[in-house]
């Protein structure tokens, strides 16, 4: 069978490498993405292993890209993908990626320092600048000499010196001039007062532009200060509170012709700063375009670097350490091209002597590998998520392409409900290629990406379903001519004028001649969508069809379980299991579908009154008894009925006690000698033998223990116990649980009903004068219900009956789920796809 039927066969082998060319050909190996590599040195610290230096230079230069990586941040930009994928490097271009790394990050240091101490000094002139200027318009003199003069207002723009005052003074005036945080000036000026006790004059004023705040990066509106006062002690507390405020304070002139002199210097310097630091800016442009260049193959290089020698850290080195060798899962069908990596990575390290692969033989189960593709991988994800199947166990997954849709659409079946899922899993398949979709950081819509098939299928099986039950947003659509004739049925009946007003639901009789034409020739017939007893017929038409359906799915289960049967040599589980499993399924609920087909084609209109009921049968068959009232469907049912349950009864001490029983019988039937006298060997321990990492005591033992046979034998009885109780009681629950399709599915009809007389018929009714103008938000909010409940509510809940059907009630009876997946060492995310 093939890899989507049944897991591939996978062997264990032994890779020997030449010390030289075990990093090409591992390099090779893990672009190729073929084997699962196991470690050979389990106890050994990961700080004591071979290549422990090589794995610490890789994290060392993958601390540079990080650093490299957070000034492109820093700087606005985002290295781009990797357009190809380079491979693994040599050992010189490791040293020129690594000598070359930190040769950018030592540029990007210096730069980006510099760049620093050059915005700071410009930071700091430009500071300087404004509060010169600010004070020079505090400090200077009022007026020209000569002019007349005029009274003076007390302002804060006002000049603090006045010439008059200057002959009266004996002490000298005294400035400290500074910027500080808008955030901190009342808190400021507060302690200024209440520390100099009003000996000072202080003056606040916003800086004209803002300015980046070193602390934190933003851009602020500093304050610039302006504080006279008299005293050397006074100047001391001022300094001293400036400093704990985090003031920058600058020196002030004290003549008016030192500050313009300052002036003037400090705009050349703030000119010759910006030309300096523009120039740095250029240059470092250049350095972070060669390191968004450079970065990301760089990246993906030392990463496949890293994980070679984490590989080459599993390996274990021959007696003359000369030679490594490794251990790995191998698909049996890929060895041809293992040894042909091995044979490239050889040729390419420039080794004479080859390496080589050998198959090793195991007792251990061998990891799973079902390969699937854009297709499969959504229906295989949805068996993987309950277990991975064991080595070479029957795979679910390509029947549930079929069977999941399908059970899906028993329960959402409508025509126009399906449409939409349909043709919206449909754009996502047609635009599968675009970026946009498969690159989208919402989590919900990448799951719904990746099931984009499986949608897909969902919808086509729901618009086919949607046709059986005649339903297209709850309304019934005419295909075919109804098989229902009313003109038939009043020409035959006495229906007078006062009959038809007093009655408003009038009852055809198809057993009136013309009334009845025969089945609708597809489907549900349109003239039951009008008929008030309408959920009487659809809920004993979907209840006896999920009944069906769900019988007919766990015996397609049970089939399922012969193939792995063969498969693993247990021909005894088809007699001991197998049928057992078969004659009480088949006894019991088989013959109760028997029952619902016969009585569909035995009875017909003419004697529908007299049919009797399935359900009384099917109580009577089990207490083996027979009803008065309830009439036999056939002659001698009674006795088939008795047959069956003893059938259904006997199979169960076989399915009990078969299976040990037989298992007990071989382990106590005597072993033939070996012909030359010695010991027998064991199988199990020997395959032990041949592995490296196997224990002396393993080979000695054999692998069991002195009192394997009881332990295997008590624990094949209490597993055989467990499964028979499950399987019968699960026989019983299992058929009700099926009945959640008829609920789901009458759930689905129902709400879609609903919705449509409430939003749509209310506003074809209650709006027909106003015009089509007003039904354009009645149906943007009828399109807006469907989609949020009928379609993601409905749907969802859908789904995850559908998922639970096939877990529960159809895996379990041939899956087991007990494996383990194949990790191919692989550089590509995507190898196996």
């Amino acid at each position: 069978m093939g890899s989507l039927f049944r897991s591939e066969e996978v062997c264990l082998a032994q890779l020997f490498l030449q010390s030289a060319s075990a990093y090409s050909c591992i390099s090779e190996l893990g672009e190729r993405g073929l084997l699962e590599f196991r470690d050979l040195n389990p106890k050994v610290s990961p700080f004591q292993r071979r290549f422990v230096g090589e794995v610490r230079r890789c994290e060392e230069m993958e601390k540079t890209f990080t650093f490299l990586q957070q000034e492109l941040r820093g700087a606005g930009r985002l290295p781009g993908p990797c357009a190809e994928s380079p491979r693994a490097p040599a050992a010189r271009e490791a040293l020129r990626v690594q000598e070359q790394s930190e040769q950018l990050a030592q540029e990007l240091r210096e730069v980006s320092r510099n760049r620093a101490s050059l915005r700071g000094r410009l930071r700091d002139l430009r500071q300087y600048l404004h509060v010169l200027r600010e004070g020079q318009r505090f400090t200077s003199l009022p007026a020209p000499l000569g002019s007349p003069p005029r009274p003076r207002a007390l302002s804060e723009r006002e000049p603090i010196l006045d010439p008059s005052l200057h002959q009266h003074l004996e002490r000298k005036i005294n400035f400290v001039t500074g910027v500080i945080h808008p955030w901190r000036v009342t808190a400021f000026e507060r302690l200024l007062w209440r520390a100099c006790r009003g000996y000072l004059v202080a003056s606040f004023v916003e800086m004209p532009e803002p300015m980046e705040d070193p602390a934190t990066g933003e851009n602020i509106t500093w304050v610039i200060f302006l504080i006279s006062y008299w005293g050397e002690q006074i100047g001391q507390k001022i300094r001293k509170i400036s400093d704990c405020f985090h003031c920058q304070v600058y020196p002030y002139p004290e003549s008016e012709a030192s500050r313009t002199d300052t002036i003037t210097g400090l705009q050349g310097q703030i000119q010759e700063l910006s030309v300096v630091l523009e120039e740095t800016e250029q240059y470092l442009a250049q350095v972070l375009d060669k390191v968004a260049l450079a970065l990301p193959a760089w990246r993906v290089q030392v990463q496949k670097m890293k994980a070679i020698y984490l590989i080459l850290n599993q390996c274990s080195f021959d007696v003359t350490e000369k030679c490594l060798i490794a251990e790995v899962w191998c698909p049996v069908q890929d060895l041809t091209q293992v040894q042909d990596a091995l044979r490239q990575g050889s040729y390419q390290s420039g080794s004479s002597v080859e390496c080589f692969v050998q198959r090793v033989p195991t007792s251990e189960s061998p990891p799973t590998l079902i390969r699937t593709n854009k297709f499969t991988a959504g229906f295989q994800s949805i068996v993987d998520a309950y277990g991975v199947a064991n080595y070479q166990e029957v795979n679910p997954a390509p029947y549930a392409i079929i069977t999941f849709p399908f059970i899906f659409a028993i329960m959402f079946g409508d025509v126009g409900h399906g449409l939409l899922m349909f043709l919206f899993a449909l754009w996502m398949v047609l635009y599968e290629d675009s970026p946009r979709l498969r690159q989208g950081a919402n989590e919900i819509w990448l799951m719904f990406f990746e099931g984009r098939y499986l949608i897909l299928l969902m919808g086509a099986f729901s618009v086919y379903t949607g046709f059986i039950y005649n339903e297209c947003f709850s309304k019934a659509t005419v295909i075919f001519p109804s098989a229902w004739s009313v003109a038939a049925m009043a020409n035959h009946s006495s229906w007078s004028s006062a009959y038809l007003a007093t009655h408003p639901s009038l009852t055809l009789d198809p057993n009136v001649t013309g009334v009845f034409r025969g089945p609708y020739p597809f489907g549900i017939d349109p003239i039951w969508s009008l008929a008030t007893n309408h959920l009487n017929f659809l809920n004993s038409f979907k209840m006896k069809m999920s009944v069906v359906l769900g019988i007919v799915h766990m015996g397609f289960g049970i089939v399922l379980g012969v193939f792995n049967h063969l498969h693993f040599q247990q021909r005894h589980r088809l007699v001991l299991e197998f049928l057992p499993e078969m004659i009480f399924l088949l006894a019991l609920f088989g013959y109760l579908v028997f029952l619902i087909f016969y009585k569909w084609i035995k009875f017909s209109a003419a004697n529908s009154r007299v049919a009797p009921s399935i359900l009384i049968h099917f109580i009577d068959m089990f207490l083996f008894t027979s009803n008065a009232d309830n009439l036999p469907l056939y002659p001698g049912q009674v006795p088939v009925q008795t047959v069956l349950v003893v059938l259904a009864l006997v199979s169960v001490p076989i399915l009990l006690l078969g299976t040990p029983l037989y298992q007990w019988c071989r382990q106590r039937a005597p072993r033939m000698p070996v012909a030359t006298g010695e010991q027998e060997p064991l199988l199990e321990g020997q395959e032990a033998g041949n592995s490296v990492n196997a224990t002396k005591e393993d080979v000695e033992s054999g692998g069991h223990s002195s009192d394997a046979k009881h332990l295997d034998f008590a624990e094949i009885f209490m597993h055989q116990a467990i499964h028979t109780i499950e399987y019968c009681l699960g026989c019983v629950s299992n058929t009700a649980s099926y009945l959640r399709l008829w609920a789901l599915s009458l759930a689905h009809a129902q709400l879609s009903e609903v919705l449509w007389t409430m939003v749509m018929r209310n506003g074809f009714v209650g709006l027909s004068y106003v015009g089509g103008v007003v039904l354009v938000p009645v149906f943007a909010a009828f399109a807006v219900l469907t989609v949020a409940i009928l379609l993601v509510m409905e749907g969802l809940s859908a789904f995850l009956h559908a998922l639970r059907l096939h877990w529960v009630e159809f895996q379990n009876k041939f899956y087991v789920g007990a494996g383990y997946k194949l990790c191919p060492f692989a550089f590509a995310p995507d190898t196996w796809e």
